[in-house]
Formats: structure tokens, C-alpha cells, sequence
């Protein structure tokens, strides 16, 4: 099981921002576990603290050419390539401390931000990573560049890029990321056209880029540079898309990209996520269809965590759980079941209390597996807003799926769905006891 991680010292960093030109200065430090990335504005008073996220992502045909977040109107621009290098060490919890509203460029490459990160010294954290996961394909497009992602147990990313230019015509690279860094990758460095120099300037755009931070080319050659890697321009493409993607978190799932920039990226990143709330909303509720975090719980674990024993254990495995937040859990039933011998030998139908049985009991793995409740028991003490819609049969795969409502410290409320191939079958709103073992 991967852990989070964080580093255990700090880190400085300063330089020019490549839009603005101003010089900005960063410092990276430790954050507690699942506390996730955070920005923290130093030069204005009082502070303002930015979570990379889904949520503070700006709106990229406002601000182009670059990935911003903001929060109660203060941004921070040019994430990518940090968050590109935190995507490549799998650092999950970071303080931001920065003197300036754009991340410094440094030499247009995540190549500094990654080498000052592993000086820090990168430590694993006790709570497990969290992963996104897709469970079928989903994907944006604009003209001719398009961006998908597919089912898969791990990252990676087919890119295609393609320039009416002699330099760069039609590159190709596929990467996977199996907790290896491809230092090509974070070595390339930003680019444009040299017909692009101009009018980004007029737009405000470019002020502290130079010759050495960004490669300038020419229909004939690179202004003023070279090559640093193979293929420098379609990985750092991949850099880019790589940062963006990171701000849904830790993905697990095959991109395939063409011609993909800024704009698609963040559409895509919108796209996962309306989908993961809308599917732990209820809206569509079956392991097929299902976007999630990543933490599995086998038996074992789940025995581990509750005290059921057969034959009134009802949940098989955990496929998916945020704690605090949500939980996934299936019931494979079948004719072996001991209670259909009795309800009922000739017409076999799994009852409706042990389906609420079931359901709360994924509730129960959902609030005991937080660390201030681990070793405690949780009494079930009321259903409300029960409804049965459809009967549960031998063959059928129970999906549960529960919501965390209101924890206190010795009660807890959530909210529970079942659904059998895509169909709802039962819910309820679950209140516990929360008491010591």
C-alpha cells in the first residue's frame, strides 16, 4: 500500500515569474498528513491561504498561456511546472509559502523545483494514498486537439503533438508512471513560436521570459539555444499536462492527448471531477460508472475494523473509501446464504433489514476507520427515510454506497445507497453510537 508523503525540510527557491517578470520568492515545507497543497500568499496582509484544487482552479481562456488558482480573489499563477514536479515524486502534502503572485519560472522546466524537493528529503506519511480512478472513459475536445482518459491501473499518458512548423512538425512520446521520474520529461522546458513573441507582450504576457527559460523558435532554429533533451517539446507538453492533472490529485488512468493545451487540461480536470461528485451523489451508482478516490479493504482489514463475525458479516470488500468523506462497499449475494432458507426456500429474496444490515455496516467500516475512532464500536441506533425499491436476489452484486452526514465525537449520522446493476435497490439515513470497545 503506497503511503502519502511530504518532506522533512524545507526548501527555497527564487527567480522571475515568466508572465509578470517580477521576482518571487517560494519556500516549501512539511504539511501534516492529508492536508494536501497549499499556496500561501506572504506578501499581502492578512495571508491568504490557496488549496490546489478542482475547486480554485481559474477559468485558463481568462488567464492563458498558463494554469492559475485563486481563492477569495488573491491567485497564484503559473502551477504547472510545481505541481508537474510534486506529480513526479508522488508528494501528496506541501506548504507553499510564496512572496509574489506567480510561481518563479526558473529555466522553464520543473527541473529546480524537483532537485530542491528531493534535497528536502521526501518522507512517507502514515494515511494511505488516496488515488482518482475512472471507470470508463471520459474526454473533452476543441477543433483538432483532443484529451481522454481510460480505464487503467496506472498513469499514463500517449501524447501527440503536431506544429505547421519545420522544427517541430510531429512529435510522439508515451510514458508511464510506475513511481519512477523520467528526468527528459522533467527536464523540458517551455517553448513558443517566434511569431507568438510579440503578441503575447501586447497581452502583458512574457515579461520575464528570456532566451535561456523559454525556447524561441524560428522557422530555421531555436533563437539563441539548443535542444536539451529528445523531443524536448512534446515532453514538456507532457510536463504541463501533468502539473494540471495533478490538481484532481493522484490519477490512475491511460491519457491520450493530441495536440492538447492549458484549456483542454483543465476542462478534463473539471470533467473527472463533476463526474466523481455527481457518481457520489447517488447519480449514478455502480462500481462501472464509479470515480473515486482508491483505498481498498479486503476481509481481512474489514474484520480488522468491525466486529461482525459469520454469519452476520454482510460486506465482502471495501473497493473504495475516502475516510470521513465516503465509502463504497459490495456484498456478493448468493443461494448459499444462510438466511434463504427461510426467506424464502422457493422464492428466494435477500430481506430488507439485512440489506439495511449490510448498509450500515459500510457505514460502520466508514466511521471506525477514522483514527480517533479506531478500537471503538459502533451501535446502530436509528434508520430514517427507508425505502425498498427493487428486491435483491441470488447472482446479484449489492454496490453500497455511503455519505458521511454529521460526526460528533460519540454519534454519527450517514447516508447510504444500494444498487444492483445500476439500479437502486434501497436507502436510508444511518444514525450510530459511537462508543469505546
Amino acid at each position: 500500500m503506497e503511503r502519502q508523503r511530504t518532506i522533512q525540510e524545507s526548501a527555497v527557491l527564487e527567480g522571475l515569474g515568466l508572465h509578470t517578470g517580477q521576482k518571487v520568492k517560494v519556500e516549501l515545507l512539511p504539511a501534516p498528513p492529508n492536508a494536501g497543497i497549499i499556496f500561501i500568499r506572504k506578501d499581502i496582509a492578512p495571508e491568504v491561504m490557496i488549496k490546489a484544487d478542482y475547486y480554485s482552479m481559474l477559468d485558463p481562456v481568462k488567464f492563458p498561456r498558463r494554469t492559475s488558482i485563486a481563492h477569495q480573489g488573491v491567485c497564484v499563477h503559473t502551477v504547472e511546472h510545481l505541481m508537474a514536479a510534486l506529480n513526479f515524486l508522488g508528494i501528496d502534502n506541501l506548504y507553499i509559502n510564496i512572496w509574489g503572485e506567480e510561481v518563479p519560472g526558473m529555466d522553464g522546466s520543473a527541473k529546480l523545483f524537483v532537485e530542491s524537493l528531493r534535497n528536502a528529503k521526501i518522507v512517507e506519511q502514515e494515511p494511505s494514498r488516496q488515488y482518482v480512478t475512472v471507470k470508463e472513459p471520459l474526454w473533452v475536445e476543441e477543433g483538432n486537439s483532443s484529451l481522454v482518459i481510460f480505464p487503467a491501473p496506472y498513469m499514463r499518458v500517449s501524447y501527440t503533438l503536431q506544429y505547421n512548423n519545420p522544427l517541430i512538425n510531429t512529435e510522439y512520446v508515451d510514458l508511464t508512471l510506475n513511481g519512477t521520474c523520467d528526468e527528459s520529461i522533467y527536464q523540458a522546458r517551455t517553448f513558443c513560436l517566434q511569431e507568438e513573441v510579440q503578441p503575447l507582450l501586447d497581452m502583458g504576457l512574457g515579461k520575464g521570459s528570456t532566451y535561456e527559460n523559454t525556447l524561441v523558435i524560428s522557422e530555421k532554429e531555436i533563437v539563441k539555444n539548443k535542444i536539451r533533451v529528445t523531443n524536448e517539446f512534446v515532453k514538456h507538453k507532457v510536463m504541463d499536462l501533468l502539473g494540471d492533472l495533478y490538481l484532481a490529485g493522484p490519477i490512475k488512468g491511460h491519457i491520450i492527448a493530441i495536440k492538447s493545451g492549458h484549456n483542454l487540461n483543465i476542462r478534463l480536470v473539471k470533467k473527472i471531477k463533476e463526474y466523481q461528485k455527481k457518481a457520489s451523489s447517488g447519480g449514478i451508482g455502480s462500481i462501472a460508472g464509479y470515480v473515486a478516490t482508491e483505498k481498498e479493504l479486503s476481509i481481512g482489514e474489514i474484520m480488522k475494523v468491525l466486529p461482525h463475525r459469520y454469519p452476520f458479516l454482510l460486506i465482502d470488500r471495501i473497493i473504495s473509501m475516502e475516510p470521513g468523506k465516503r465509502a463504497i462497499g459490495i456484498k456478493n449475494v448468493t443461494v448459499n446464504d444462510y438466511f434463504f432458507q427461510g426467506h424464502f426456500p422457493q422464492r428466494p429474496v435477500m430481506p430488507g433489514v439485512l440489506i439495511i444490515e449490510a448498509m450500515a455496516q459500510v457505514g460502520g467500516v466508514l466511521m471506525l476507520a477514522n483514527e480517533e475512532n479506531k478500537g471503538k464500536l459502533a451501535y446502530f441506533m436509528a434508520a430514517d427515510d427507508v425505502k425498498f425499491r427493487k428486491t435483491v436476489e441470488p447472482g446479484d452484486q449489492l454496490v453500497i454506497e455511503v455519505n458521511c452526514g454529521r460526526i460528533k465525537s460519540k454519534t454519527g449520522t450517514v447516508y447510504t445507497k444500494a444498487f444492483v446493476d445500476n439500479k437502486a435497490v434501497a436507502e436510508a439515513t444511518l444514525m450510530f453510537a459511537l462508543v469505546d470497545s
